[in-house]
């Protein structure tokens, strides 16, 4: 099928189409007063805007006191393009083909294990065809797929993936002998912060703390991820918490993840009841029935994980932290004896709470990542009534 070809914006064009999609119903003289620019510039520049079909006319608003015509509502056009999310975990893979609204048209759930280049490939190349089979018709087209991996990614390359060997798979070569769409590589929690801020917040800084097999933070500060020098900014599962502690595969020895990741929690859990195996649900029926082995564990990864936390708000100093865990999806009271467990006086004033998004973060987080590079757009806060 043709598909138009997205051209380069100008800055006032960018600037225009920011506050479009960010605020709803926005006429072209909310928009001049906004921007500074003049209505028959702010006129121009919608009028290109409707014409490349990123921008729709939705109905007529409320005429100013002093009467008048009643002015056009404005709305970014989500249905103009389509982006892929791949998730990429240590016993998981997951896409999600969406508007870029983040409206779901398909989802693709796998558990390949082991995980290997093989695998990997194969699952790749069922989420491809599955989402070209459903593939609707619009303006643009896929604007590109972005796949998470769980450890540090810089400037598209995979640094270092502790729990599984994607490091040593040329991923890139696999995922671009599939498909012909742009492809991003990043970081997991780092995909996750940039959903729960985008479709959850309207806080100007946000870190999400992601606990899978390991410990990693997302942050976000006025829409751009945070990621250091070298790309590790946010690895808080790999700070040391307890000295000539447990050794980590990271070189360290005593590492936050070591003891509070859930995959640990739920080890240790199976270990003490001489169980197969252990998730979140089965340790939280143990904890609803006031089990004293249950209360313990929880107790522990709590005490771990504040260290972790107290960390966070004496380096970052954010607004909001997120958190994206089963384990505390599913025990929520942890969420309550974490706060708890803040005692710094710079932690009064945080916002700890749970992930809304829960395993769809990471997927929405690839979507604005695609957005932020499609529209030269990094700050994005929009709306989860569609999702």
């Amino acid at each position: 099928m043709s598909q138009k070809i997205y051209t380069p914006r100008t800055a006032n064009e960018t600037l225009c189409l920011e506050y479009i999609m960010n605020r709803s119903n926005l006429s072209r003289a909310d928009l001049a007063s906004l921007t500074g620019l003049t209505k028959a510039t702010v006129s121009g520049i919608v009028k290109k805007l409707i014409d490349d079909q990123l921008v729709i006319e939705t109905g007529i608003g409320e005429s100013s006191n002093v009467g008048g015509r009643k002015p056009i509502n404005l709305q970014f056009n989500e249905k103009a393009g389509l982006s892929i999310s791949i998730d990429v975990g240590y016993n998981y893979v997951n896409g999600l083909l969406s508007y870029l609204d983040g409206s779901e048209i398909a989802t693709v759930k796998e558990k390949p294990i082991p995980l290997n280049e093989d695998t990997i490939k194969t699952y790749f190349s069922e989420i491809f065809s599955t989402f070209e089979s459903v593939i609707p018709k619009t303006a643009y087209g896929v604007i590109g797929v972005v796949i998470a991996v769980h450890g540090p990614v810089f400037q598209g390359d995979i640094l270092f993936t502790p729990h599984y060997n994607l490091d040593q798979i040329p991923f890139r070569k696999i995922a671009e002998s599939l498909t012909s769409y742009p492809i991003y590589f990043e970081n997991e929690a780092n995909l996750s912060a940039l959903g729960e801020y985008t479709f959850t917040s309207t806080s100007s800084s946000l870190i999400c703390v992601n606990m899978h097999s390991g410990i990693g933070a997302g942050i976000v500060q006025n829409g751009r991820l945070q990621v250091g020098s070298h790309g590790t900014a946010g690895e808080i599962g790999h700070q040391i918490v307890v000295l000539d502690g447990t050794p980590c595969r990271c070189g360290n020895h005593g590492c936050l993840e070591m003891y509070a990741a859930n995959m640990v929690c739920f080890d240790h859990f199976a270990e003490i009841k001489s169980m197969d195996y252990v998730n979140a649900i089965i340790l939280r029926e143990y904890y609803r029935n006031q089990d004293a082995d249950a209360l313990a564990v929880v107790a522990e990864n709590v005490r771990y994980l504040s260290v972790g936390i107290n960390n966070l708000v004496a380096h970052y100093d954010p607004e909001v932290i997120v958190l994206n865990s089963s384990l505390y999806w599913e025990i929520p009271e942890m969420i309550s004896l974490l706060k708890e467990s803040l005692h710094s006086h710079f932690a009064k004033d945080i916002i700890l709470r749970n992930s809304p998004l829960q395993e769809r973060a990471t997927l929405l987080g690839g979507l604005v990542l695609n957005l932020q590079h499609f529209l030269a757009i990094e700050h994005l806060q929009l709306t989860e009534s569609n999702l």
